[in-house]
């Protein structure tokens, strides 16, 4: 069985408990217009171009077979993606990483050669793995088998998701893990549907569900500058929290623009917008009041 990851990044210390290795893996049920890695939310592979570590050889656009690669009147690299059939030739024959195809094919023993490395930090640290992406539920058959994998050898897990699911999915693989880490955007469903494409219905619906079978979980909330900043949303927030008992650990994840750059790099930036991040005033009185509500509150995680 394989999977498609898009990165794995070793000491992490924002993905749950201690140190960790997060694995990112391709495809998510929601399109946030904020997201900070766009390149995750195809389950494909796709083509990324890093225009400013381009030496312009034109090695890629010599490999391109198609071709879907030319040079403009300035020089620059463009790339045809309507024609491009991601054959991957091109990032082989860039030396510079200019090209790069994101999502690879891995297998279970390939991801754990990678996760074994960090063992011993994970031992000191009461860290272990993450899965995220994108969101693992989208690859459920092969994150199943991954967190199986990690359990027979005694590393700790945590599924970092969004909660889109059905038939059980989630429930299934939250069964594997050591532990939850569940996105809340938005309380309210026309703001919600506006801003990832979906119904929050089914997401808050699966997190109360999660919750009453006992699973731990620790929420995170994307803070986004007139999305879900305001008053109104972040008491509902903390009302639905306080309604669930047992969820205590908050991560408040204040919006930056890496991801427009990222977009533009894979040719959707017009599949996303830029936004800003609350005022600092702002999110430290959102941290305050949900420490003043008894939750206990990190920032970035």
């Amino acid at each position: 069985m394989t999977g498609r990851i898009f990165d794995i990044k070793r000491y992490s210390i924002h993905d749950g408990p201690g140190i960790r290795t997060t694995i990112f893996l391709k495809g998510c049920g929601l399109h946030c217009l904020w997201c900070h890695n766009p390149e995750s939310i195809d389950p494909g592979p796709e083509l990324m171009h890093w225009p400013a570590r381009c030496t312009r050889c034109y090695a890629c656009v010599k490999a391109c077979p198609v071709p879907a690669l030319s040079k403009d009147q300035s020089g620059a690299v463009v790339i045809d993606r309507a024609r491009c059939d991601l054959c991957g030739k091109c990032a082989d024959a860039c030396l510079y990483d200019a090209m790069q195809i994101v999502g690879r094919e891995m297998t279970v023993e390939d991801v754990l050669a990678e996760v074994e490395k960090d063992r011993i930090f994970y031992e000191q640290s009461g860290g272990g793995v993450t899965l995220s992406g994108g969101d693992p539920l989208v690859q459920a058959d092969f994150a199943a088998a991954l967190l199986d994998a990690c359990r027979s050898r005694g590393i700790r897990t945590a599924l970092d998701t969004a909660g889109r699911s059905s038939n059980g999915v989630l429930d299934r693989l939250a069964a594997k893990a050591d532990l939850v880490l569940y996105d809340i955007k938005c309380l309210d469903e026309a703001r919600h549907r506006e801003f990832t494409g979906v119904s929050n219905a089914p997401i808050l619906e699966n997190l109360k569900a999660l919750v009453a079978a006992g699973r731990e979980v620790w929420v995170r909330i994307p803070l986004v500058h007139g999305v879900n900043d305001d008053e109104d949303n972040i008491r509902q927030t903390m009302a639905l929290l306080l309604s669930l008992e047992t969820v205590r650990q908050v991560g408040l994840l204040p919006y930056h623009s890496g991801g427009l750059d990222k977009a533009r790099r894979i040719g959707q930036e017009s599949q996303f917008r830029k936004f800003e991040s609350p005022s600092e005033e702002r999110i430290a009185a959102i941290e305050a009041a949900f420490r003043e509500a008894g939750f206990d509150v990190r920032r970035g995680g």
